[in-house]
């Protein structure tokens, strides 16, 4: 597997390593212990999934606070999402900034999110499934946003006239730190 790390430190384009034959390809999705010898975070407490119907879908930006702060991989089962990052770690160097990358079955990449960072995705095609590996459980009194749209960070996003959105994701107010 290649990990491939991107101007956000700690966080991950993963790449797993295609076998093909006649029948396909092989891949493993995760290591353990692979990720221990790069000093990230290795064990999956949560498997999740969301399914899109429509094209437009914007989720997130969502993140948790300490001490129930989720890493987390992302990847896209079914469709094409532009998966979104954004460093809300006060102290890093790239704080405020952010990172997209697209996400499908036929690139085969993963985004490791590490604490600290909001993730949300738009999807670029209808019948979308996203999975997520989370390192943390669910805790909702602890779960946060931000905005998808707030200038405070500027993210540019693929499909601006065909946003759907619910109304918590929507409604999360203007970061302020």
């Amino acid at each position: 597997m290649l990990f491939r790390e991107t101007e956000l430190a700690g966080a991950f384009i993963l790449e797993p390593e295609r076998f093909i034959d006649e029948r396909g390809f092989f891949a493993r999705s995760w290591s353990q212990s692979e990720s221990a010898q790069r000093g990230l975070e290795s064990r999956i407490v949560e498997c999740n999934r969301s399914f899109n119907v429509r094209k437009g879908t914007v989720r997130g930006m969502h993140y948790q606070v300490t001490p129930f702060s989720q890493v987390k991989i992302v990847s896209c089962s079914r469709g094409v999402i532009y998966d979104v990052i954004i460093d809300l770690r006060p102290g890093s160097d790239t704080f405020r900034r952010w990172v997209s990358v697209e996400l499908s079955p036929e690139n085969g990449l993963m985004l490791y999110v590490p604490a600290g960072l909001a993730h949300g995705f738009q999807t670029l095609r209808d019948d979308t499934e996203v999975a997520y590996q989370m390192f943390a459980a669910y805790a909702p009194e602890y779960a946060r946003g931000v905005r998808w749209n707030d200038p405070a960070f500027g993210v540019s996003w693929p499909l601006t006239d065909e946003v759907i959105i619910n109304e918590r994701d929507r409604d999360y107010p203007d970061f302020q730190i």
